[in-house]
């Protein structure tokens, strides 16, 4: 073969793999675009301020801690815990014997008195008449007037003492000098009490209350007067307006919280010892809107949320203004309105008008041949 064909051939073999190469470079296909997954959050409704929720349970505004007015030994508890009482009921008795032997003395000591006034009476008597005659001297009268005197004192003495024996002995009984409803049960039959140790309390029927316990930095926000929320674990659907009645001068000691007592209506649901929960709205508080806390983020030392275009499927940051925390994430007085979606998790990842993939887009995703980032945002 010629060196000219063997040229020849070698020109034809190259333009082969060069038209091959052109024919796979037009069939290989352009690069997938990338998109991020985002956790998003729908801008709603302002709020009216921070909302303050307290816990306590309903409870009498009177209870009395009842207890006998002498010392002794209780024979028989007569009440529970629940049971209704009213003035005249007996809740305990004492060991009344001490007393009773007291009163027989005091009747003993009244009756020697009486006798004394008589004896003291006649001599007196006696005494006028012959004072009268001249027969004795005046002293002698004078002295029978002062003995009448002294007996009829100490048969006044007597009778006090005997009403006191009966008093004593009228104290070993426990009453109730109200209508209400027994609560706690501090001494039980056989135990020895002091004269006014708490042996019964009963919660006097009437105004209820709830009693919540307030940490100092929210303290401020409760004052006397001040109209509250009222709701119940029992009654779901029961609402009702409270009043502050009482705010603590002093912290507690150890729980460092001051006792807000928060007066109720009167209500045939009420029950004593119910759970319920105080709402009260914050002073001065401007409206702002909540997003979760992760939304929130710095750009060149401002405050800013990445806003979701939804229509374009990209980001923007803008600058917000932070109006404080809730309980559910960060509240936004400026920056921000309702039905704007803003990026709720992984804005560390977010840059300008980047593309990214909402949630539920995954299916549209696949059908378009869209390259899908790792789902960083996830574990943010």
């Amino acid at each position: 073969m010629s060196s000219f064909s063997k040229f020849s051939t070698g020109l034809a073999f190259v333009s082969a793999l060069a038209l091959l190469a052109g024919c796979s470079e037009e069939k290989k296909p352009e690069p997938a675009e990338v998109l991020r997954p985002i956790k998003v959050a729908e801008i709603g409704a302002a709020d009216e301020g921070r909302t303050l929720v307290y816990s306590g349970s309903v409870r009498a505004r009177q209870q009395m801690d009842l207890g006998f007015r002498v010392a002794g030994k209780i024979t028989e508890r007569l009440v529970d815990v629940g049971e209704r009482v009213t003035p005249g009921t007996v809740l305990a008795r004492l060991d009344a014997v001490d007393y009773q032997l007291a009163v027989r003395r005091a009747e003993a000591d009244l009756a020697s008195a009486e006798k004394q006034v008589e004896i003291a009476a006649l001599a007196r008597r006696r005494a006028e008449t012959l004072a009268e005659k001249n027969i004795t001297p005046q002293s002698q009268l004078e002295q029978s007037v002062l003995a009448s005197d002294q007996a009829i004192s100490a048969r006044q003495s007597a009778l006090s003492a005997l009403d006191q024996a009966r008093n004593q002995v009228a104290y070993a009984e426990l009453k109730s000098d109200v209508n209400g409803i027994v609560t706690a049960v501090s001494a039980e039959a056989g135990q020895v009490v002091a004269s006014g140790a708490p042996v019964i309390s009963v919660a006097v029927d009437g105004e209820k209350e709830i009693e919540i316990a307030v940490p100092e930095n929210d303290i401020a926000q409760f004052r006397t007067g001040k109209s509250v929320s009222a709701t119940f674990w029992s009654y779901r659907d029961l609402t009702l307006e409270g009043k502050v009645r009482e705010v603590s001068g002093s912290a507690n000691t150890q729980s460092r919280t001051f006792a807000v007592r928060v007066s109720l209506p009167d209500d045939d649901q009420l029950r004593l010892g119910m759970t319920g929960m105080i709402t009260a709205r914050t002073e001065g508080a401007v409206a702002a809107y909540s997003v979760p806390l992760a939304a929130v983020t710095e750009k060149e030392g401002k405050k800013i949320v990445w806003i979701v275009d939804k229509a374009k499927g990209t980001v923007h940051s803008r600058p917000v203004t932070v109006a404080g925390f809730a309980d559910d994430g960060v509240r936004i007085a400026d920056g921000v309105k309702p039905g704007e979606t803003v990026v709720a998790a992984g804005t560390q990842f977010m840059a300008e008008d980047m593309k990214v993939r909402l949630p539920g887009a995954a299916t549209a995703d696949a059908e378009h041949n869209v390259k899908v980032a790792p789902d960083s945002a996830d574990h943010s």
